[in-house]
């Protein structure tokens, strides 16, 4: 790279922000970040607009042509990214989730990875790549799937559970993979057991290092930071322990990925997880945007012109394998067919690590460059869909719903699945800004609401919303009252939110409620009745109640505040 005003890599940065703070939001109205970055660093890398450079001198001043130079900062991106799956995760949540995350999750993964390794065998490829290949291609897009969940609001939905155990159990097998390119890629064909032993033996014992060393020192060391109340040097601390965590694995030979999922993994232990990743979430939006555009740079596109048919063939045919498997697995579980098809459609692309392992697997020689092309621009391709498979996916499990029937089915499994989760009794426009917020921190919630038309348009969105009376008794405990965390009231009947607010507190003294009230007055009355919250209406109420809520389970209260604050604007349209 170049060196301007002695600034090293200035123009590559200028060209970078350009494309984070212009062209990527521009594409945003039509595809997700991910593949914004994916397309604009294909605008700007050697094999775009590069190949103009020579003879328009303009264009030169618009493109990167040093892949490697940016390959290497951008590893930081991925870094990052473990390292927030790493903070999502915790011993409790994974437990809760056991079921679809081991059982559906790693099915998925074994059975998936298995066959397209098979399929790429039988198209000449060696043992080692083919089972690199059917590994990371059986992986799906967290990024782009997670993303379109909260913002259709369907993360807490059968479905939307359904499709982030899985990819949740996807993640924590990406250090594995990752782990094993690294060590085959480095070792002799004739050692690969013998080496693969070693390599495994040396990765637990500096796992376990770290582990302990983490377990007694980092708290203390939080704690002592934020004991400052420096905001700058609690993210300094952060940053420090991220990317110093990876660079200790990768002293120890092992991927900085798994250093960098390990520290996550120790923060999301104490209580400054939530914090941490609010604090972060810049560094690796930005990081992984880099992550992507490096992605999009390296790909050459020429390719596509010369084999279109092959390549669109091998996209579709991954696609369809993907969603074939997945939907035969989901049934094996006990999935609805409509639910089993919204989740095995949403799953049916390649994901963004699929870029990574085969990136890591074309580095250390495990796979041939021409291969390694071909396969990034068929999972680029797949990951461009993802908006239609979403579609598809929805229009395809409205189709199969069989009426009334089947829907109340689907409710009253949901119900008796899940635990820990919210009731909202009331759907209207204080109870619908408390699901936003509560989509955003991915909390399960139960919204019912006695208005038919309202709660089939929210339910034919994916809401979690059935209809019935709030206020009684009986419906709540329908909606696993026995198992709820919380319960929050916001019936606009005022005796109603009385009676209901007394009812509760006598069957569950613990259970924590939270009441919207007409007035200061009715407040004072529902506290009396056992509301441990009562908030009068308006809609600084609800972003109350939201807030309150967020405290209640846990939540840092400046934390919560962050993320009420994020509701705002759209409440006050």
């Amino acid at each position: 790279m170049e060196s301007h005003v002695h600034i090293p890599f200035l123009r590559e940065v200028l060209v970078f922000l350009l494309a984070a703070g212009i062209a990527v939001p521009l594409l945003q109205r039509l595809v997700s970040p991910v593949i914004g970055y994916f397309i604009v660093g294909g605008l700007i890398g050697p094999f775009g607009l590069g190949l103009l450079a020579d003879v328009y001198e303009p264009v030169s001043y618009l493109v990167i042509t040093d892949v490697e130079g940016v390959t290497v900062l951008a590893e930081l991106g991925v870094i990052f990214l473990l390292f927030v799956i790493g903070l999502e995760l915790s011993f409790e949540r994974l437990w809760t989730m056991r079921r679809l995350v081991f059982g559906l999750g790693s099915a998925q993964i074994l059975v998936t990875g298995a066959i397209i390794a098979a399929i790429a065998m039988l198209w000449g490829n060696a043992t080692a790549p083919a089972i690199i290949l059917g590994a990371c291609l059986a992986l799906s897009s967290t990024a782009i799937v997670t993303q379109l969940l909260i913002e259709k609001g369907r993360l807490g939905t059968p479905s939307g559970r359904a499709t982030f155990s899985i990819l949740l159990m996807q993640d924590l097998a990406v250090v594995p993979i990752l782990f094993a390119v690294s060590v085959l890629g480095t070792m002799a064909v004739g050692n690969v057991a013998l080496g693969f032993g070693l390599a495994a033996g040396q990765a637990l014992l500096v796992i376990a290092a770290i582990y302990a060393v983490g377990r007694l020192a980092l708290r203390p060391l939080l704690q002592l930071v934020a004991g400052t109340d420096s905001r700058e040097a609690f993210i300094a601390i952060i940053l420090l322990i991220a990317v110093g965590t990876a660079a200790l694995t990768g002293f120890a030979g092992l991927s900085m990925a798994l250093g960098a999922f390990l520290a996550g993994l120790l923060i999301a232990e104490t209580e400054f997880r939530h914090q941490v990743k609010i604090d972060i979430e810049p560094f690796k939006g930005l990081m992984l945007g880099l992550f992507f555009l490096s992605v999009g740079m390296g790909i050459d596109w020429r390719m596509v012109i010369d084999n279109p048919l092959l390549i669109i063939a091998s996209a579709i045919g991954l696609v369809l394998i993907k969603i074939a498997i997945n939907f035969a697995l989901c049934l094996a579980w006990r999935l609805p067919r409509h639910r089993a098809a919204k989740v095995a459609i949403m799953l049916g692309q390649a994901g963004e690590f699929g870029f990574l392992v085969i990136g890591l697997s074309i580095t250390v020689g495990l796979l041939p460059a021409d291969t390694g092309q071909f396969m990034l621009i068929v999972v680029g391709l797949t990951m461009l869909v993802t908006p239609g498979l979403d579609w598809l996916a929805r229009r395809v499990g409205a189709a199969l719903e069989r009426g009334e029937a089947e829907a109340g089915f689907e409710e009253t499994a949901w119900a008796s699945e899940i635990g820990g989760h919210v009731i909202l009794a009331g759907y209207g426009r204080v109870g619908a800004t408390i699901a936003n917020v509560l989509d955003r921190q991915d909390i399960r919630y139960i919204a019912i609401d006695r208005d038919p038309e309202l709660a089939r348009k929210a339910a034919s969105d994916g809401r979690p919303v059935r209809m019935g009376d709030a206020s009684r008794l009986e419906v709540l405990r329908e909606a696993g009252l026995d198992k709820a965390a919380a319960v929050v009231i916001t019936i606009g009947d005022k005796d109603a939110t009385e009676a209901l607010t007394n009812e509760i507190h006598r069957l569950a003294p613990r259970l924590p409620i939270l009441a919207r009230a007409r007035d200061v007055s009715h407040a004072d009355k529902l506290l009396v009745d056992g509301a441990h919250v009562a908030v009068p209406e308006t809609i600084e109420g609800s972003l109350r109640l939201a807030e309150m809520l967020l405290i209640e389970f846990g939540i840092d209260s400046d934390v919560a505040n962050q993320v009420v604050e994020l509701e705002r604007p759209l409440t006050e349209i």
